[in-house]
């Protein structure tokens, strides 16, 4: 253990708070709470661990720590220190997956849309639907039965859904707020699971019109109601008091947790979500972490009622989320919030092996690699490719590999500026300049290790520019290709020295992907730099022609050498302004291009 770690432990407060593990870049890579931060922090130092925890305890060259008042304070401050630094291990609900909800605007004539975000706007929304097709067929059913406007902006004229009687038509008619506000009570009541009503206000409606033998609109009635039982009959009852409730599940082994969510809505389970995550701190503060950002930071709608397992802080809950929580204790109720946990428990199982063999081709191929090559694990890992033939269009491409997986948000392109004909070190040596003085000007991560698919030169052209130019000390392995142009060996070092691993292993499988991704990533874009060169002509030169000008002159004449014949009254007949063509005509006759 790290001297000034050591000191800082042994003057932990003994209070509630919550803790910033960082790396040896200063990046926090895991923020957690705790009741007493002491005990909690010094946790991590001592005694044994699983393997996830090793690694993030490996990586931990300093930490912070910030004092609360209370528990629920810590709660609060935690899930607002991962929203702000995204910390790597903090990986719950880290997925962009949000769910559909049923929203009337707040507009002078309502509308009813369906959204994925729920904005303090002052709408009325109702959801989630995690079926998207649930909230599509609900939408349409209440379009039927309450016909508020459609069009997103105002027109001057009725549309098609005045006329299918979907809309009243406010754009052309006087519709009152009354009226309105009588659609929109409706559709609230029916939302808040008051269908069964409105099927009977329906029924009788239709009777009614039977009775005055007005067919039409007796037909129109029952298949209203058809359309009702169509769409609120296709999911099993499962609660007779027909309030909207979200019931937690979750079940932990291993180091990781998951939880199932069951959403009732109008009393019917009409879908789950299911997470899965290792966790870091002990399960039920890890449980209430979820739950903090399950609703916190997905900005879900929360419903009337929470269930949550007995071994949960039932208050620490209700006082985060401000919503009624229970912790049933016989019954259905009870039964729904086991099912969860069961739910959570196999789901747990399943997931074991897929996660395993994941980590055996991500994380401990990394931890391995590092090993081999006597460096840090190389959690971030850059690799470089140059392509060009005999010189053309030189172009370097770079990917990144974070903790074994890659990460196309930052893969990199390059146009090789400086350097003409085919001299891969002088190319190497511009893109990694470029790269290592952007990444230190932006104050970005630097990489862990360096892969460039290349031998001996290109890693001391490399080595040359990172510590003779920037005074970086960063790995660079170059990757060696046999007779069939196959991943061989590494070299790496100066002098280099060549590095040999398992065919079989984890590791020689990370690098062969490392390199077939750079140099697929490198091919591709030098093949659109060189189409894009292929099909440039001088047209391209000339003020007022641009690609749609020109693909139409191409088109119609046929080739560069007819364009150059062409009159003005020739190159005018394709719809091209007169002062254009006549700079087309003056632009051939002054550069006397023959072909």
């Amino acid at each position: 253990m790290m001297e000034h770690i050591k000191h800082k432990l042994a003057i932990l407060p003994e209070q509630p708070g919550c803790y910033l593990m960082k790396d040896r870049q200063g990046t926090v890579i895991y923020v957690g709470k705790a009741k007493v931060l002491k005990n909690r922090v010094r946790s991590y130092f001592v005694g044994s661990h699983d393997g996830k925890t090793q690694r993030l305890v490996s990586e931990i060259e300093d930490f912070e720590y910030i004092v609360t008042s209370s528990n629920l304070e810590a709660l609060i401050l935690e899930l607002n220190l991962i929203k702000k630094y995204d910390p790597k291990y903090n990986v719950v609900l880290k997925d962009d997956k949000t769910y559909p909800y049923i929203k009337i605007t707040a507009e002078e004539h309502p509308r009813l849309v369906i959204t994925r975000k729920v904005k303090k706007d002052k709408g009325k929304y109702f959801g989630p639907y995690p079926n998207a097709q649930a909230a599509n067929e609900t939408k349409k059913l209440l379009d039927r039965l309450y016909p508020l406007r459609k069009c997103r902006t105002m027109p001057d004229r009725v549309c098609l859904y005045y006329h299918i009687e979907q809309c009243l038509g406010p754009c052309v008619h006087n519709i009152t707020e009354d009226q309105n506000k009588e659609m929109i009570d409706g559709i609230v009541r029916f939302l808040n699971g008051g269908h069964q009503q409105i099927k009977k206000e329906l029924e009788q409606k239709m009777l009614k019109a039977s009775e005055e033998m007005n067919y039409e609109r007796a037909k129109e009635y029952r298949d209203q109601i058809q359309h009702i039982e169509a769409v609120m009959e296709k999911q099993k009852m499962m609660m007779s008091d027909l309030v909207d409730r979200d019931i937690f599940g979750f079940s932990y082994d291993k180091g990781w947790m998951c939880v199932q969510v069951f959403f009732v809505r109008q009393g019917k389970l009409i879908e789950r979500a299911v997470s899965l995550f290792p966790f870091f701190n002990n399960p039920e503060d890890d449980f209430l972490t979820f739950i903090g950002q399950f609703y916190l930071q997905k900005n879900y709608v929360k419903p009337k009622e929470i269930f949550i397992p007995k071994e949960i802080n039932k208050e620490l809950v209700e006082q985060l989320l401000e919503v009624a929580v229970y912790q049933p204790q016989k019954g259905q109720k009870k039964e729904l919030v086991e099912l969860a946990g069961k739910n959570a428990e196999i789901a747990l199982k399943e997931k074991f092996a897929l996660i395993e063999r994941d980590e055996i081709r991500t994380i401990r191929a990394v931890e391995n690699l590092g090993e081999k090559l006597g460096v840090y694990t190389p959690h971030r890992i850059e690799a470089f490719d140059n392509s060009n033939i005999q010189g053309t269009n030189p172009v370097s491409a770079m990917v990144t590999f974070i903790d074994g997986k890659p990460n196309k948000n930052e893969y990199r392109k390059y146009k090789i500026r400086s350097v003409e004909g085919p001299d891969d070190y002088a190319s190497m040596r511009e893109v990694v300049r470029r790269r290592y003085t952007r990444v230190l000007k932006e104050n970005a991560p630097l990489p862990d290790l360096i892969l460039i698919d290349g031998g001996k030169g290109q890693i001391s052209a490399a080595l040359d520019v990172l510590e003779n130019e920037l005074n970086l000390t960063i790995p660079v392995c170059g990757l060696a290709k046999d007779e069939k142009h196959r991943t061989s060996h590494l070299v790496m070092g100066n002098p280099p020295e060549e590095i040999y691993l398992e065919r079989n292993s984890q590791e020689f499988y990370l690098v062969q992907r490392i390199q077939d991704e750079v140099h697929r990533f490198a091919i591709t874009f030098h093949r659109d730099t060189r189409g894009k060169t292929m099909f440039k002509s001088s047209l391209d030169d000339i003020s007022g022609v641009g690609e749609r000008r020109k693909k139409a002159l191409l088109k119609h004449f046929g080739s560069l050498k007819k364009i150059k014949e062409a009159s003005v009254e020739d190159i005018q007949a394709l719809s091209i302004p007169e002062n254009v063509a006549k700079t087309i005509v003056a632009h051939f006759q002054q550069e006397k291009y023959f072909f």
